[in-house]
């Protein structure tokens, strides 16, 4: 069994299928499923089992993912204490990350990363509900709650804001008894995966009746009919919504970057955690800064 075997099996396990993993390992589906096939042979036992919905684990393949995670950890430091302890930022790292942070913030802020480290390869995985660290399934994650267990290291990152927003040329709402006019646009109230992200509380009373889990889709529903709680730091991107009501209705969440605490001890990891936080701060701030100053225009 070689390295190069466990570095596809892991991709794949962290894809939950060939497809989605074959575009990181460069290779196609077919070429993955003999690799993964030659696999359970070494190892003497089925690791996946497979449907169309996708390839899950089996309880052996579990146990070797934990190992071959591990093994990968030990691999990686290894390559930076062969080159000196640099913190040069080279390699693939993988940023797990709620909707919202993923669709507004980190494009950007990775672009700009990358830019200045060519041989950086930055992956974003947006998922709808929390990034399992301790399976690996990302090298960090930035999160609207700090991780109640686990043996992981938090940072708070920074504050950010959410207000009621709708479109700037619809009737003027002056109070909320004037939202009951339109339809509420929500999250799905049964895939809301962290409490903090159920931002509309009694508003959300009479029910929400245009609903995604995908921040994305819910900015587009409020672009088309509706009335919803959006992130300020959203709102540059869509300009024909505006803030209403910003001081009746308020919200302030703040994002987290949780790590591995075996990751501590790398450079790499660790000058990446730090450009990544001190440009989230930057970027919040001046997206916000910008929503305040559009809405000021307006007035």
């Amino acid at each position: 069994m070689n390295w190069d075997d466990m570095r596809v099996f892991l991709a794949v396990a962290r894809a939950e299928g060939l497809t989605a993993a074959a575009p990181s390992l460069k290779m196609d589906p077919a070429t993955l499923g003999r690799r993964i096939s030659r696999l359970e042979r070494d190892v003497g036992a089925v690791l996946f089992v497979k449907s169309p919905q996708g390839y899950a684990l089996t309880h052996v393949g579990e146990r070797l993912r934990a190992r071959a995670a591990e093994a990968e950890v030990a691999l990686n430091r290894a390559m930076e204490v062969e080159q000196g302890g640099s913190a040069a930022l080279t390699g693939q790292i993988r940023i797990g990350a709620p909707d919202g942070a993923a669709n507004y913030l980190l494009p950007q802020i990775c672009a700009a990363i990358q830019a200045e480290n060519p041989d950086l390869e930055v992956q974003i995985l947006a998922l709808p509900r929390v990034v399992n660290l301790s399976r690996r399934e990302a090298d960090m994650a930035v999160t609207v709650s700090p991780p109640a267990a686990g043996r992981l290291t938090v940072e708070k990152i920074t504050d950010y804001h959410l207000h009621l927003a709708t479109r700037r040329d619809a009737p003027p709402i002056r109070s909320l008894n004037d939202i009951g006019a339109r339809p509420v646009v929500g999250y799905i109230p049964d895939m809301i995966f962290d409490k903090e992200l159920d931002y509309l509380g009694d508003l959300g009373k009479g029910g929400v009746q245009l609903a995604s889990n995908s921040v994305a889709v819910q900015m587009q529903m409020v672009r088309h009919a509706g009335v919803g709680i959006v992130h300020d730091f959203a709102l540059p991107s869509v300009p024909e919504l505006t803030r209403i009501l910003v001081d009746e209705v308020a919200l302030t969440r703040s994002f987290y970057l949780v790590r591995h605490a075996a990751d501590r001890q790398s450079a790499r990891l660790s000058a990446f955690a730090q450009a990544l936080a001190t440009r989230m701060r930057r970027e919040v701030a001046r997206l916000e800064e910008a929503a305040r100053l559009t809405d000021a225009a307006l007035i």
